[in-house]
């Protein structure tokens, strides 16, 4: 499945910054279609399908759990980010005039622990690739602590981060995340970069058994230079580089960066390659 280079209105100056309802649109519209390529290539590995009870860990705004959905799972989901929450919610939770949607058993929570009540589960996925920023894997350690009990044992749970950086053209673009916001190594501090060992950690910080990977291809494909700078600063990694400078100063670095990925037609392209370990609880 390849990324759709979509065209989207300019809703905002550059420079002028973003609320948070526009930037969860952004990611929902622009990027988080990136990463169905790494769903799609997990779902057809484990056989997700109807007998699958799924618990997403960082849903966003529903696109993994709506191809869940599409193979038959049953799924819950939870995020800390209630502007993505609030759209996924409008993706995948019928109206009250519809109740033939095959949505109808999803569920959408705030917190982990309303998540795990909401099991029992089979199949647990943190999609949110960690090894971005420091303090990312400590969360997810956390967030599994909550939610594995909860499934029992012998219950899959799938881990992903980036790949090597030499096979991830977007990581340059992301260094300048943490070049802006200073030395990158304190929570929140922009982009860290995957170490080869990050999954591993986390999962035997968890106490889980891998019991396979895979690497994905998940190339970045954007209409224009507009679009790929709003996807990328909705990912969130940008957050501690505006606080550190400004919006626009981050946009225009953004931008200088992106500048070799710019194709003559205008759309920029990013190879990218990103991992998976299925784990067992």
């Amino acid at each position: 499945m390849t990324p759709t280079l979509v065209r989207h209105d300019r809703h905002t100056e550059s420079s002028a910054p973003a609320d948070d309802g526009s930037r969860a649109r952004d990611w929902a519209e622009i990027q988080e279609r990136m990463l169905a390529p790494l769903y799609e290539a997990v779902y057809a590995r484990l056989e997700v399908g109807p007998a699958t009870r799924m618990l997403a860990l960082g849903c966003g705004s529903g696109l993994a759990l709506l191809m869940a959905e599409g193979r038959g799972a049953r799924v819950t989901g939870v995020d800390s980010d209630p502007e993505r929450l609030a759209l996924a919610r409008a993706r995948l939770l019928p109206a009250p005039e519809d109740r033939t949607s095959p949505a109808a058993g999803a569920r959408l929570v705030d917190t982990v622990t309303e998540a795990a009540a909401a099991g029992p589960h089979n199949l647990i996925t943190a999609f949110t690739p960690i090894g971005c920023a420091a303090g990312d894997g400590d969360e997810l350690v956390r967030s599994l602590g909550t939610a594995v009990p909860s499934a029992g044992r012998g219950r899959t749970v799938v881990l992903t981060g980036w790949g090597p950086p030499e096979r991830c053209a977007t990581e340059a673009v992301l260094r300048v995340a943490s070049r802006l916001a200073g030395d990158g190594r304190t929570p929140g501090g922009g982009w860290r970069g995957p170490r080869r060992d990050d999954l591993e950690d986390v999962a035997f910080r968890s106490g889980l058994r891998p019991d396979g990977s895979g690497r994905v291809a998940c190339p970045f494909g954007y209409a224009d230079m507009d679009s790929a700078v709003r996807g990328l600063l909705s990912t969130r990694l940008f957050d501690a580089a505006v606080r550190a400078t400004d919006r626009w100063q981050v946009e225009k670095e953004v931008a200088e960066a992106l500048h070799p990925h710019r194709r003559a037609d205008g759309t920029v392209w990013m190879s990218n390659v990103f991992r998976y370990l299925v784990c067992t609880s």
